[in-house]
């Protein structure tokens, strides 16, 4: 079958990627998170595909069977826990270690199951395994940006994929007869020329598609465990699971030399990875000496990392009085002392409308500080009446998907949280799935604005310092009210 996407001579695996990702945008061919840029697609038809593992003969004939946790690999993850069979599931990024075993509540019914194969369920419903667990996997199914009917494969560009493979090698949890699958949509398989295959990348026995199941007959060689050589300091200080394996292995004797330390914008691991994009200052002339000079220019890298704060401004009737470094001190009275900081001040009465009005203070001066020029943003719908910020905060936290910023607008049961990059933004999307709070499900999507200046739903003018507002309501139910995490 001709494939859909023409690829170029002398493509890189990054015009591969983009080739392919501008495609399925281009052609509306994916669901939910959106752009598919950066991401493994979840495209349309994903369950359909999915289905088709359980076709296969190495499917029946294995109980163990490790899926990646990728939103197209639901359908794939559902397929394993309803025919009884042990779900594995990487580690997100490889933070907390290598694999989770999902264990589904006993007797559980098939809602809950699906549950359970979802980003949501994979948190709630597991239990880490271990790098010296006893662990036999036959059937692998991984996600794929672009794969080849050869076997070849593409992923988003990270090498989680080439480096959880790896290290299963190495704790011998697979071997040369464990079966790949990947599931892609039909566009998706493209020709990839071997040459562009390195000793680390995983290739793939079958390729499941809606339409199709393909077996790719692949000769080339696996990866024969983890390639430390790629591998450098910085990334094993990312992923801490990489340090106990190295150490194993050195105490096994084999040969753990690490890489270089790549370059900023460079990949050791996964060599065409995009670069960043570096910001490039034009050199200015000057007689000043040079010890001068450099000791200006570190002065001013120093002051560039620290964000500036403006003073909060306070509402005259919060009764605060601003001070020479720019806190609020309320003033001492008979219900207790004000406090500083971001948290308001609590008096014996009135504490809830001056705490309101030091949030609005907040908002203003933050707007004002420098954040990243582009974020990726999160729209948070069906938010229930009565619930407070702090609640939402906490459940950010509890979640681990903090933002940059958060954006409350209660009185419309809505919040919009402002995430660093499209990565981050998607993380927290997964962990997102599924939240309930007071007893209302919330909803979360990216927001349809992407462009980082107003977000949807901000007020055009901003608040009035000068008039205290007179709010019948909780301090949940303000508009427009925003509040920068700590990261």
């Amino acid at each position: 079958m001709e494939p859909t996407i023409k690829i170029n001579p002398g493509a890189t695996k990054w015009d591969i990627r983009q080739k392919v990702w501008d495609y399925i945008e281009d052609k509306n061919l994916a669901n939910f998170p959106r752009p598919v840029h950066n991401r493994i697609p979840n495209f349309k038809g994903a369950f359909t595909a999915c289905a088709r593992v359980s076709e296969l003969q190495a499917f029946t004939q294995t109980a163990e069977v490790k899926v990646d946790p990728d939103k197209p690999l639901e359908g794939a993850r559902l397929a394993v826990l309803q025919a009884n069979k042990k779900l594995l599931v990487p580690t997100p990024r490889l933070q907390s270690g290598l694999f989770n075993e999902i264990t589904p509540p006993q007797g559980a019914s098939k809602e809950q199951l699906r549950v359970c194969s979802t980003a949501q369920g994979v948190k709630e419903f597991s239990v880490p395994v271990g790098l010296d667990a006893k662990v036999k996997v036959e059937l692998l199914v991984v996600g794929s940006v672009a794969v080849s009917e050869q076997g070849y494969r593409i992923g988003k560009g990270e090498g989680y994929a080439d480096m959880e493979y790896g290290m299963m090698v190495s704790m011998g949890a697979v071997n040369e007869s464990t079966v790949v699958v990947t599931v892609v949509h039909d566009c998706q398989v493209v020709d990839i020329p071997e040459a562009l295959m390195e000793s680390h990348d995983l290739t793939v026995d079958y390729i499941l598609t809606p339409t199709r199941v393909i077996k790719t007959e692949c000769q080339r060689p696996k990866p024969p465990g983890i390639i430390w050589a790629k591998l450098d300091t910085d990334k094993l200080e990312k992923i801490p699971v990489l340090k106990k394996l190295l150490a194993l292995e050195e105490q096994a004797g084999k040969d753990v030399m690490l890489g270089m330390v790549p370059a900023a914008g460079e990949s050791c691991f996964q060599a065409d990875h995009k670069p960043k994009r570096q910001t490039r200052q034009r050199p200015r002339r000057t007689t000043q000496p040079d010890a001068e000079r450099e000791s200006k220019q570190e002065n001013r890298v120093e002051s560039e990392q620290k964000p500036r704060r403006r003073p909060v401004r306070v509402r005259k009737e919060s009764k605060g009085e601003d001070r020479e470094d720019g806190r609020v001190e309320g003033r001492r009275g008979s219900g207790g002392e004000g406090k500083e900081g971001g948290k308001g001040m609590i008096g014996k009465s009135g504490g809830k409308r001056r705490e309101k009005a030091l949030e609005e203070g907040e908002s203003e001066s933050m707007s004002q500080r420098k954040f990243p020029p582009s974020v990726t943003t999160v729209y948070l719908g069906g938010i229930p009446a009565g619930l407070r910020v702090s609640e939402l905060k906490a459940a950010l936290r509890e979640r681990e998907a903090v933002p940059l910023r958060l954006t409350w607008q209660g009185a419309q049961h809505r919040a919009f949280l402002d995430y660093t990059d499209p990565q981050a933004a998607d993380w927290a999307l997964e962990a997102l799935q599924g939240l309930s709070l007071n007893g209302n499900s919330l909803q979360a999507e990216l927001a349809k604005s992407q462009r980082g200046g107003r977000r949807p739903g901000l007020p055009n003018r901003r608040p009035r310092p000068t008039e205290a507002p007179k709010p019948k309501t909780t301090p949940s139910e303000g508009s427009g009210d925003t509040h920068e995490e700590p990261q």
